[in-house]
């Protein structure tokens, strides 16, 4: 019980931002485009009560967090109050349903960065608490876990929405088909563990793009 509320206390507020500034990120990428129901319904906001399910966002994640641990693979599968979109009000809803779904993990990916930043500087100042360090980090990985997980290609997730931009309109509306069982199919691939062919590379590849990003400060710092 200790170590879920260590885990807790680390990760409550990396967790907290990051799924805020990923809703928030949608929305306003929404209304660029022409949409304003998430806005006309204060969902563009960076109040975290207006985007956290406590279902999915909160009790869900512990639950799981708890349970896979005794089976000796902790997961963590949750979800916030969705952004809603209408994309028949975008300027051009094929094309800016993909500029709205990958608003949500480029957020995330900032995020990431501003993370590392944090962590270089408080490396730099010498800072001996390591209670700092461990929400840096946790701050990181939850982030480049969202980024990672939403560009899945797999309907509701934001991954689905590019592909279903770049696929022809037959082709399109045949793979949107598999929406209402999107979900389903996360888990089942989640618990079969299959999701690791995924998350591997593509983390990967994430933190070496993170890397470069924040390559320039580090070598200021020294």
């Amino acid at each position: 019980m200790n170590e879920i509320i260590q885990a807790i206390a680390v990760y409550a507020l990396p967790v907290i931002f990051a799924i805020t500034l990923h809703e928030a990120a949608h929305a306003y990428a929404a209304k660029y485009f022409g949409d304003n129901t998430a806005y006309s319904q204060g969902r563009m906001s960076l109040n975290p009560l207006r985007h956290i399910d406590p279902f999915g966002t909160l009790l869900l994640p512990t639950i799981m967090y708890i349970t896979s641990k005794s089976l000796g693979y902790p997961m963590l599968l949750g979800y916030a109050k969705p952004v809603p979109v209408d994309y028949s009000r975008l300027r051009n809803p094929k094309k800016q349903m993909a500029f709205v779904a990958l608003a949500g993990p480029l957020a995330n990916f900032i995020m990431a960065v501003g993370w590392t930043v944090f962590f270089l500087l408080i490396v730099k100042l010498q800072v001996t608490e390591s209670y700092p360090y461990k929400v840096a980090q946790a701050g990181v990985l939850a982030n480049c876990v969202m980024f990672v997980f939403n560009l899945l290609p797999i309907p509701p997730l934001d991954g689905s929405r590019v592909v279903f931009a770049l696929l022809p309109n037959k082709m399109a509306a045949s793979y949107a088909k598999i929406e209402p069982y999107g979900m389903f199919i996360v888990l089942g691939l989640l618990v079969l563990q299959v999701l690791n062919y995924w998350f591997v590379p593509v983390m990967a590849l994430t933190q070496i793009l993170l890397g470069w990003t924040v390559l320039p400060l580090r070598l200021l710092l020294g």
